[in-house]
């Protein structure tokens, strides 16, 4: 019985004094080892990759509205959520992750008129 408790107590010890972006990741899990090998995207690393990484952060959040609401009319379902830094004001804030080639992120780029130009033709008619 002795031993349990000290091994809880270390435990409770090990986790209070974790970092702050360590335990946002552990909350994460499996899905923030894959936004990190580049498996799953957030909407924002889409924008940087098509070099739209200068649009205002309320506008970057439209695109991601734009890209949920295409993927919840896709699927039916939610997309994958894990907790990431935003990037001005250094708080950790529950973000959807896609695979890559989603075709969401495509239909959303469409659909939105401050991400429409980064579409090529081709990706627009199909959205």
């Amino acid at each position: 019985m002795h031993r349990t408790v000290a091994t809880i107590r270390r435990t409770i010890a090990a986790a209070l004094a974790a970092t702050k972006p360590l335990r946002y990741t552990a909350l994460s899990g499996e899905i923030a080892a894959l936004v990190a090998t580049g498996r799953l995207v957030r909407t924002g690393d889409v924008l940087d990759r098509l070099g739209a990484g200068d649009l205002k952060d309320g506008y970057k959040s439209h695109y991601g509205r734009h890209v949920v609401k295409a993927f919840r009319a896709a699927t039916g379902g939610e997309p994958l959520k894990a907790w990431a830094q935003h990037r001005t004001t250094g708080r950790y804030v529950h973000v959807n992750v896609y695979r890559p080639a989603d075709p969401a992120l495509f239909a959303g780029l469409a659909s939105y008129g401050r991400t429409r130009h980064l579409v090529q033709a081709q990706f627009a008619e199909a959205a």
